[in-house]
């Protein structure tokens, strides 16, 4: 098993050599071994493969790399499946592109009876934070299995994996990079957080780096994973409706919030709305109905905000600091405070799972509802 999974690893690693493509080849051939063992001249002869797919395969010590990159998975606690595991993601499985090989980090959750897939504009305005937040507190009184999937990406998706969190539901962060680093790096706190109540997620090897195209690339997974996307806020460009048209060619039901004609990130879910790519929601009973949802008798109470929450003093700095002001950024408290960057974000998380602050648009903070403590 162990050595069928390096093939596959080094299989996943060849260049031009895509899901579809490794597909057909295992299919043609019988396995990954039999394509880095097979003669060239039969590599050849596979539709779609010719001579410069086939060198690729044989040269460039994949079976080296794929060794290497297991060694590293398994001393930093990484799990690695493959498409042919009993444990992949059955959304994924059933969609023609998905990966040869995942890396995950945390719980494997991608199975749960329920999940959906929430994204947006990296430049969240308060309501649509709002509406987020309204959303997945509705959902965790109703169906608390659920597991929220985003991209761990700035506004949007921060806030979908933060909101699940806060209401005690599992969530799954899908990265485009390997597991070997967190980007945006300032969400690397929140990344922590998920590996214990979920997980994190990718289809790239620890050397691959954030690029632009993999991001791309990684938006056909948060939307295979889930049966349904929400589109919270969207301008008329961007990855989140990339994404909504993926989960459409998967034949996924896309669901989209409206708003003002005239406000900008509301432009791109007006567009999916209008071109009937995307049903218009504005809360869970929406989403309820369109997907055919029943509440069972697996209603939890809502957990109630405590009302006095143990902070150190350098905590209690950060509130008075936030008190004074309507809102600060979070490069100016750590210039008032003379805190380092690193030590002010973990700090700013744990502040807003406690309902103490919330985040604006642009890493700025404000105490909650303009409340005092």
């Amino acid at each position: 098993m162990e050595n069928s999974l390096q093939y596959l690893v080094a299989l996943s690693m060849v260049p031009s050599i895509g899901a579809l493509t490794g597909r057909k080849l295992i299919s043609y051939l019988g396995s990954a071994e039999a394509v880095f063992k097979e003669k060239s001249q039969v590599l050849q002869k596979i539709p779609g493969i010719g001579e410069i797919l086939s060198g690729r395969a044989k040269a460039g010590g994949y079976l080296d790399r794929a060794a290497k990159e297991m060694e590293y998975c398994r001393r930093r606690d990484i799990r690695i499946f493959s498409c042919y595991d009993k444990d992949y993601p059955v959304r994924l499985k059933q969609c023609s592109d998905s990966p040869l090989v995942m890396y995950l980090k945390g719980e494997n959750v991608s199975n749960a009876d329920k999940i959906i897939s929430v994204v947006g504009t990296r430049r969240a305005t308060r309501e649509g934070i709002q509406n987020i937040s309204t959303l997945l507190s509705d959902i965790a009184e109703h169906y608390p299995s659920i597991i929220i999937v985003s991209g761990l990406a700035y506004g949007i998706d921060y806030n979908a994996h933060l909101s699940a969190l806060k209401n005690s539901l599992k969530t799954i962060a899908v990265l485009g990079h390997g597991l070997h680093t967190i980007y945006p790096a300032e969400n690397k706190n929140l990344a922590f957080k998920i590996i214990e109540n979920g997980c994190i997620l990718s289809d790239f090897a620890s050397n691959m780096n954030p690029e632009r195209n993999n991001f791309i690339k990684r938006n056909r997974i948060i939307a295979g994973l889930a049966d349904a996307t929400i589109v919270v806020e969207s301008g008329p460009k961007g990855g989140a409706l990339i994404t909504a048209d993926i989960a459409n060619s998967y034949d996924r039901d896309v669901f989209a919030y409206p708003g003002r004609v005239s406000d900008d990130y509301s432009n791109g879910c007006n567009r999916l709305i209008k071109d009937h790519k995307a049903a218009m929601i504005e809360g869970l009973e929406d989403l309820e109905y369109l997907l055919n949802w029943e509440r069972g008798s697996n209603r939890v109470s809502p957990k109630q905000k405590l009302l006095f929450v143990s902070l150190s003093q350098e905590e209690e700095k950060v509130v008075k600091a936030l008190q004074r002001e309507e809102s600060l950024s979070r490069d100016s408290l750590a210039l008032i405070l003379g805190l380092p960057i690193y030590k002010l974000s973990a700090m700013l998380l744990k502040l807003e799972f406690e309902g103490i602050i919330s985040v604006l648009p642009g890493n700025h903070y404000r105490m909650y509802n303009g409340k005092k403590r």
